[in-house]
């Protein structure tokens, strides 16, 4: 399992050193969360989290049930894109959640995802984290991390959302493969150090179920504020590919439902939702 113990005689045994393993007695050992991560089932290898998540989810599983990976061999990310797992590098994980809000607000989970993550990592590191919307974390002007959510939904109710987490943690720039090399990032390529992604991991499940709990309690207008203070597009100029078209113009804002509000050459405002839509910052 790859705990080190030395054998000394007429003394004992000695545990010499903790594998970098998201096993879950480590996970779950200081977690001090109250309910997110309790249920924990740990995969050395998966096709996908979020589809291991969504078979608990369908059994009935309780909300903050966590899927997390060494690797993941077809890890997904919007609009069907593949996201590259290596094995132990990284956190591949999913979270099961049965929040009770109406549909069209269940897509305000990735954002608020991504202020959850972006909050830890800065705690955990130091570094700051930009948010591009709806789902991405930037560090650096590259691609650090992204949020899949995926819904089930009757006309009036949730039944319950999987939200998947991929962050680059530890991988060097030879383990991305060379097409993603000068778009994306890692904390140890940021940081030039090695992240131990038991406690990063630990960090960020204590952050999102603190404002999963706010954005229950009070809406979301505090993870709307706290969304816009980490967002790198905004006041900046974006391309959007809609089924519509192409729109270019100046992110302005996101709404009180999660959608951006752009405004366009012509001068006039439009609203995009982020299931319809893929959003590129132009410098």
């Amino acid at each position: 399992a790859g705990y080190e113990i030395e054998a000394q005689s007429r003394s004992g045994y000695r545990l010499r050193r903790i594998p970098d393993r998201l096993y879950p007695e480590e996970v779950k050992k200081n977690l001090k969360t109250s309910w997110l991560g309790h249920v924990l089932i740990y995969l050395e290898e998966t096709s996908s989290t979020n589809w291991i998540a969504r078979e608990l989810a369908e059994k009935g599983c309780s909300s903050g049930a966590v899927v997390v990976a060494e690797s993941q061999t077809q890890g997904r990310g919007r609009r069907g894109r593949f996201w590259h797992s290596p094995s132990g590098k990284g956190l591949w994980f999913s979270v099961v959640l049965r929040p009770q809000v109406e549909p069209f607000q269940a897509p305000q989970l990735t954002l608020l995802t991504g202020v959850a993550v972006a909050q830890a990592v800065k705690r955990f590191t130091g570094l700051p984290v930009g948010l591009k919307w709806p789902n991405d974390l930037w560090v650096g002007g590259k691609k650090l991390g992204g949020i899949l959510t995926e819904i089930k939904a009757e006309m009036d109710a949730v039944e319950y959302v999987v939200v998947g987490i991929g962050l680059n943690v530890n991988l060097e720039n030879s383990d991305f493969p060379e097409e993603l090399r000068g778009t994306a990032t890692s904390l140890l390529l940021s940081l030039n150090k090695k992240i131990p992604r038991v406690a990063l991991l630990q960090e960020i499940l204590r952050s999102l179920e603190k404002i999963y709990e706010l954005w229950q309690e009070e809406g979301f207008d505090p993870v709307r504020r706290a969304w816009k203070e980490a967002s790198c597009i905004l006041d900046r100029e974006v391309e959007i590919r809609s089924g519509d078209g192409v729109y270019r113009g100046i992110a302005l804002d996101i709404d009180g439902e999660g959608a951006l509000l752009v405004r366009t050459g012509e001068g006039e405002i439009r609203r995009f939702l982020s299931g319809e839509v893929s959003l590129r910052v132009r410098d």
